[in-house]
């Protein structure tokens, strides 16, 4: 029998963000009734954000293992070793709800959050890449996002002076309410710095460092793992602050002491707070914690455990140095003026215990924090998208004027230049940016005192993952890997973003369930292992009485390595009289294309097939041209197909071209259709190239030939011919997003 209090406890579940169902699992677990606090901190740490109750059952398809993985999935970042005892700590995370109520601030504090994360690993951050997605640029509401989203990433990024490298903006409709702000930081390390979350042995000692705790941020985990509504405007407490200029400071202080040697244990105080911070640093150590709440730095008078445990305060970490090396790192904090306060100890028992003004006001397994349940839903597609993918396009017309279509499509904000983004991005800052934002497919950084490059990039069409959620996934991971093959990296691993609506709908588990198998596939074809990443559900809103969720987006973020960094290729034409080769084949048909969405208003079809064992020969064969010399431009085919990359090509190399397509499908197919598994590339050696590709057994076409000032593309055998000067190419490409943006 439950008492009155409990019974009024378990009748506000929801306000811990607890189901009824998982109270009572509470109560059994501890055997006894918690108090609001306890309830509050199980609701934070079981909430989807930090507890993956919905998606980590799933996770088991994913590989986590390879040579090239010094750590995988667990920790706060996923480790790559890139050779001579260099390795890259990167990962990717959301900040949606956030940006949707706050933009600025829910950015800015998104590009914060995740290089804590990577400097937790003991490495120092020199890139950032972001994926961007909003609703219609028409809207005021878009504008406002576009412009505060911005703004947040440039001032925290150009402040801590850290770089933005790259990433993506997708517009449409579907996320007119939820924007989806995703942000992928990478960082560098030797080897012998790699630090972990742990709390090392019993009687070590539980520093906070960093700025002192506040009301902001409160709630935070629980209102990323809820649909937005109406109501979401009064979430504003839930969206933290930013300091830059002090995460800068705890930045340096942090990687010193970690090279120092005197920590054994890291950890971000990111989504949770305090809480999860440390109760999953107990939980990696098999260890128990007692923590004194009074001693916790505050910047606001009066505040009471559950504001010190849960609030999302941002620039703060927690530190565990290794046994009688207490003083050399207070010696070593000191000198950064960052609040050092020892709030704690690591126990020998099982427990996570809290005490406030004398009194536990908090005891509970630390286990049973960190092991939400977890939850296997029955997914079902939709019977609409199924009927969409599955819709006969063959009465879609031809439109009359095929150039007019490439200018359009050009011009569609998704596709045009993200030039007026990223030039408001310090790109250079560090100078190890070799390969700037908009010159290629894929970022490069060089890494000093080696002659190595990292290349990164962010992927996923939300099209494709509508229509066909396994296909569309797995495409984003073989995307992303043939964008790192066209500067000349090799892929290494990904990180994802996997952003969703409601799980508990069935049409949107079984997309999550379907595109987490699509990654697992395709990283595994392509051996690029899963080092880590971050679920974002609930992402969906009700708009006049109907429920809309986002386009499900699985962002995919890659890291590669260039042996050599000086070997490298951008997608700019370098001249007049180089042959254009096709590398993989002409497309098919239009289904899913930006094309027949844009132009015909048509959401539908099959996406196009992907051939693994065909990407994979594609990515060697590009590899192999650029180490041999043959090629300094490649360019990956994606939205808008073959038309617009070559469009793209010649904008940005100030060169036109002219090629004859003879494929057999329709025009439209050819120019616009989105075919998987294919680079374009621009050589001057055709009987060298010709040879290394047939070797290396990559299907090629030669297209034709780079110089003059138009883009011309003839279809001989259906006597289309279109001819577009780079000057109107070029407007209709670098104008949509300076408007957007004001």
């Amino acid at each position: 029998m439950t008492t009155p209090s409990t019974q009024s406890l378990r009748d506000r579940a929801g306000t811990f963000g607890l189901t009824v169902e998982e109270f009572d699992l509470l109560v059994s677990g501890i055997g006894r009734e918690p108090n609001a606090l306890e309830a509050a901190i199980v609701g934070a740490m079981w909430s989807e954000h930090c507890g993956y109750k919905n998606s980590r059952p799933l996770f088991s398809a994913f590989p986590t293992t390879g040579p090239q993985v010094l750590q995988g999935p667990g920790e706060n970042a996923g480790v790559v070793d890139i050779g001579d005892g260099w390795g890259v700590a990167f990962k990717m995370e959301s900040h949606n709800h956030p940006s949707a109520v706050e933009p600025v601030q829910g950015a800015a504090t998104g590009v914060g959050g995740i290089l804590r994360d990577i400097f937790a690993m003991g490495a120092r951050p020199f890139a950032v890449l972001d994926s961007l997605r909003f609703g219609n640029p028409d809207s005021p509401r878009t504008r406002f996002l576009v412009n505060g989203v911005v703004e947040g990433i440039s001032h925290y990024g150009n402040a801590i002076g850290v770089p933005t490298v790259g990433g993506e903006v997708t517009f449409h409709p579907s996320y007119q309410e939820n924007p989806l702000v995703n942000v992928m930081a990478l960082g560098l390390l030797r080897h012998e710095d790699l630090a972990k979350g742990t709390m090392g042995e019993v009687g070590n000692r539980i520093i906070y460092v960093g700025s002192k705790t506040g009301r902001d941020g409160l709630g935070g985990a629980v209102f990323a793992s809820a649909d937005l509504s109406d109501a979401s405007q009064a979430d504003r407490p839930a969206v933290q602050v930013g300091d830059p200029f002090m995460e800068k400071l705890l930045l340096e202080a942090t990687l010193e002491a970690i090279q120092a040697g005197v920590v054994a244990g890291v950890q971000d105080m990111g989504a949770a707070g305090l809480v999860s911070s440390t109760c999953e640093m107990a939980y990696r150590a098999g260890l128990g914690i007692t923590m004194n709440l009074d001693l916790v730095p505050t910047r606001e008078t009066g505040m009471v455990p559950m504001e010190l445990c849960l609030s999302e305060s941002q620039e703060r970490m927690i530190l565990v140095p290794v046994p009688g090396k207490e003083q050399e790192l207070n010696d070593l904090l000191a000198k950064w003026e960052l609040d050092v306060v020892e709030i704690g100890e690591v126990e020998g028992h099982d427990r996570y215990r809290l005490t406030w003004q004398g009194e536990v006001v908090c005891d509970l397994p630390v286990a049973l924090l960190n092991e939400a349940p977890k939850y296997t839903r029955e997914g079902v597609e939709s019977p609409e998208i199924r009927a969409a993918r599955e819709r006969d396009l063959s009465g879609v017309p031809v439109p009359g004027d095929l150039g007019a279509v490439l200018v359009e499509l050009l011009s569609h904000p998704t596709i045009a230049s993200k030039r007026p983004i990223f030039e408001r991005y310090d790109h250079q800052v560090m100078t190890n940016t070799v390969v700037v934002p908009g010159a290629a497919d894929a970022a490069v950084m060089r890494v000093k005192d080696s002659g190595m490059g990292v290349a990164a990039t962010s992927d996923c069409n939300p099209r494709f993952v509508q229509l066909d959620p396994y296909t569309g996934a797995a495409a984003a991971v073989a995307e992303a890997a043939r964008n790192l093959a066209c500067v000349g990296a090799t892929p290494l691993a990904i990180t994802d973003n996997l952003n969703f609506g409601n799980p508990h709908r069935p049409e949107v588990y079984y997309q999550l369930q379907q595109a987490v198998q699509g990654i697992a596939d395709a990283c595994r074809a392509l051996n690029t292992p899963v080092t880590g990443g971050n679920v974002s559900l609930y992402n969906q809103y009700v708009e006049e009485g109907r429920t809309v969720a986002i386009h499900p987006t699985p962002t995919i973020g890659m890291v590669g390595v260039l042996p050599d960094v000086n070997v490298r290729a951008t997608m700019d034409l370098k001249g007049e009289g180089h042959t254009l080769y096709l590398l993989g084949e002409h497309a098919s048909h239009i289904g899913a294309s930006q094309y027949l969405e844009s132009v015909h208003g048509l959401e539908a079809g099959q996406v196009p097939a992907l051939d693994l064992e065909l990407e994979k020969r594609v990515i060697e064969g590009t590899l192999a041209l650029i180490r041999a010399g043959l090629t300094t431009t490649a360019h990956d085919t994606a939205e808008g197909g073959l038309a617009v990359a070559l469009a793209e090509m010649a904008i940005a190399g100030r060169t036109g071209l002219s090629v004859t397509l003879d494929g057999e499908a329709r025009a439209d197919a050819l120019l616009f259709g989105e075919a998987n598994g294919r680079i374009l590339v621009a050589v001057q050696d055709e009987a060298g190239t010709e040879a290394l590709l047939r070797e290396k057994d990559v299907p090629f076409v030669r297209l034709g030939t780079t110089g003059g000032t138009s883009v011309t593309i003839a279809v001989p055998g259906q006597h289309i011919h279109l001819s577009v000067n780079l000057q109107t190419l070029t407007q209709a490409f670098e104008t949509p997003l300076r408007e957007i943006l004001g």
